[in-house]
């Protein structure tokens, strides 16, 4: 009978999250299509096109010509036409093809869609590796020359400009020191000890202000959880300060933080252009900044496109990671 209401309930769980993540999922349609509406007209509302970027510096080229060279790019065509060939070619997996270089948008995304990654997820390391343990100190030593100092690390962090932050590491440790690369990516196929090198300073320069973030966020949830009962229990039955803040209270403390450090990942997918431009890394965002420079309206659409698809699956992941961490939540 045990057995039975076990399986009825592992039964009950299944469905609700499976009926979860259709709604997630029914609900992402629309904003992703939102997205690429906005980005379609807003980006055709700015002045000129790729025409006018490529015949720009051909003073004696004539209207005719230029007319030709929009009809060749479709241009030509009225909004409606144009957006609604545009998603047709998305539904069919097709993103359309560069009008400055002419090679498919979705190759490319693929292509660089793994340094973005990388980036984002050596960035998210430094966060947790410097901002999880920070946190705990302050936490731990409130009110004490360690708390001041976590304190004032996130003022600072939260105060520092990623980009200011990655020319000052260049000059420091790329010019002055010469101990890192200063630009350029070597893959990791290719030669693993020289990408991460490369890494680290990009890495540097995203963590630091996600760092910051994780730390203000650790300090204020452990400080909420260290003042409940079954912290003061297993205090009481003489466990080790350590075991406690570990085992008991770090556990629970750590669910807001897991929420945050999904959604601030996603966040890092789409941005971290300026980072990739800055260290001339031939990522996703870097990608969708020479398209915007040239109008290059398939590039930007894709790469859009793609940025709001990973930042939605991210999550979708997140919410269900939630879930399974913290018991109390329900996906009715």
């Amino acid at each position: 009978m045990l057995h039975g209401r076990q399986n009825a309930l592992k039964l009950a769980g299944v469905t609700f999250l499976g009926s979860y993540l259709t709604r997630r999922l029914a609900l992402a349609v629309p904003t992703v299509f939102g997205v690429v509406l906005a980005v379609f007209l807003l980006i055709r509302l700015v002045p000129g096109d790729v025409v006018t970027q490529l015949v720009g510096l051909e003073a004696t080229i004539s209207p005719k010509r230029v007319d030709e060279l929009r009809r060749l790019f479709g241009l030509d065509r009225p909004l409606p036409v144009q957006f609604a060939e545009y998603l047709g070619g998305v539904a069919q997996g097709d993103l359309g093809k560069s009008l400055r270089t002419g090679l498919p948008v979705g190759r490319e995304l693929l292509r660089r869609f793994p340094v973005t990654i990388e980036l984002a997820a050596l960035g998210l390391l430094v966060a947790l590796c410097v901002g999880v343990p920070v946190g705990v100190l302050a936490a731990v030593r409130r009110g004490r020359a360690a708390d001041y100092l976590a304190t004032g690390f996130v003022m600072v962090g939260l105060s520092i400009p990623s980009f200011w932050l990655a020319i000052l590491l260049i000059l420091f440790f790329a010019l002055r020191l010469g101990v890192l690369p200063p630009t350029a990516y070597i893959a990791p196929r290719e030669n693993l000890i020289g990408n991460l090198l490369h890494m680290i300073l990009p890495a540097l320069s995203v963590g630091f202000v996600l760092a910051a973030a994780i730390t203000r966020i650790v300090r204020s949830s452990l400080l909420e959880v260290l003042n409940r009962h079954y912290v003061r229990t297993a205090r009481a039955k003489g466990l080790a300060e350590g075991r406690v803040i570990l085992h008991h209270a770090m556990r629970n403390a750590l669910i807001p933080v897991v929420t945050v450090v999904g959604l601030q990942f996603g966040t890092l997918l789409g941005g971290t252009v300026i980072i990739e431009q800055i260290f001339s890394l031939p990522g996703v965002g870097r990608y969708a900044l020479e398209g915007i420079n040239l109008r290059d309206y398939p590039v930007i659409q894709g790469a859009v496109l793609a940025i709001a698809l990973a930042f939605v699956l991210v999550n979708l992941i997140v919410d269900v990671c939630y879930g399974f961490l913290d018991p109390r939540i329900r996906y009715e």
